[in-house]
């Protein structure tokens, strides 16, 4: 559950920032969010919003991620995983550990939902593909 007390603005801002660096530079995802994120002003804004919300429930994101994400041609368990790996080493230099799990959490709740939504649009095998995803606690077990 979201908690007030999790986190602060600036910890979700630095998060969020810290991220979307990495995946910038990163020559995997780079490219692939280049080419669909026109302005990184307002996106960034958007994600801070929809962090903010699922770790400290401020409630300001408005916006639906899954027809997004389902519209965009050639995603693929790789580049989920890609950016689950970016995730965790940015979650990693975060200081506050309650709010390092949580995010760490959340972004593989988030990955295997829009990873099997965009499965299931496109009628692919979601028992297999899905299981590559699995946070790290669930795949070592």
């Amino acid at each position: 559950m979201p908690d007030p007390d999790l986190c602060t603005e600036d910890e979700v801002h630095a998060l969020v920032h810290g991220f979307y660096g990495r995946v910038r530079s990163d020559a995997v995802l780079g490219p692939v969010f280049d080419r669909h994120i026109g302005d990184w002003g307002p996106h960034l804004a958007k994600m801070v919003d929809f962090w903010s919300g699922a770790l400290r429930g401020t409630a300001r994101f408005r916006g639906t991620p899954m027809p997004k994400h389902i519209a965009l041609p050639g995603l693929s368990a790789d580049l989920f995983q890609r950016w689950l790996a970016l995730f965790a080493e940015t979650t990693a230099s975060l200081p506050n550990a309650p709010m390092r799990e949580r995010a760490n959490e959340l972004a593989h709740r988030i990955a295997q939902s829009l990873w099997y939504g965009y499965q299931m649009s496109r009628g692919m095998d979601t028992l297999t593909e899905s299981a590559n995803l699995a946070a790290p606690a669930a795949r070592a077990a």
